[in-house]
């Protein structure tokens, strides 16, 4: 069964925002401001927030990265796991693999990669946007797939170290004895021929949600 959201008070919400995000601008700031990877037209935003199985859920953008987050409710509730660990995590559009991580000033949080580095956003709006859909698709239990898997079983897919699960019908992820799945390379060159709003209307499978295809910018817009 997928987790429940409980009621978190938004002025809590609110508080937890500003700290994400004050955290994450001085970490852009201070370490990150000399890194190749930045891409300095992205700015820190969290976007999304809300309550999550009494969980602080929404997606983190940065310069350097964009991310599903999860911040605890209370700041020592996680302070037995392990930073670096892994846990797993049941949405309604199925299973996420989250890395716990740790910042003091907001304690323990975990996190699930999207897109790293970001030079594939022209603009903040773009990067923006793509956040929006993404916390939208993550809640929607039309992207879960018939056999759930995870996202590192999905990155062994791709890479050809493991064969596709019987009982699989998502449109990118099946393949047939005959014919092999389409390389990421090619989808992304076929996605890019679509406008933003184009790919914003269309059905977001947990792999396009993953990897971030669908959501990608068109270069030329």
């Amino acid at each position: 069964m997928p987790e429940t959201s409980t009621v978190i008070d938004e002025r809590l919400l609110e508080q937890k925002h500003a700290q994400v995000v004050r955290v994450f601008n001085t970490i852009n700031t201070e370490r990150m401001s000399d890194i190749p990877i930045v891409n300095h037209k992205i700015n820190v935003s969290l976007i999304g927030l809300q309550d999550w199985n009494g969980s602080y859920l929404g997606i983190l953008v940065t310069p350097w990265f964009m991310n599903i987050i999860l911040l605890p409710n209370q700041p020592d509730e996680w302070s037995d796991i392990p930073e670096l660990s892994n846990e797993t995590h049941v949405f309604p559009s199925g299973k996420y693999k989250f890395l716990m991580g740790f910042e003091p000033d907001i304690g323990k949080y975990q996190t699930c990669s999207l897109f790293s580095p970001m030079f594939e956003f022209a603009d903040n709006q773009a990067a923006i946007e793509t956040a929006q859909a993404a916390i939208s698709e993550l809640m929607n239990v039309e992207n879960i797939e018939s056999t759930d898997i995870d996202s590192e079983q999905i990155q062994r897919i791709w890479e050809g170290e493991e064969p596709l699960p019987e009982g699989i019908r998502d449109d990118d992820l099946a393949t047939s004895e005959t014919a092999p799945p389409t390389p990421l390379s090619e989808e992304t060159e076929q996605v890019a021929t679509m406008t933003l709003e184009e790919r914003m209307h269309q059905p977001m499978s947990r792999r396009e949600l993953l990897r971030g295809a669908f959501l990608k910018k068109d270069e030329a817009k």
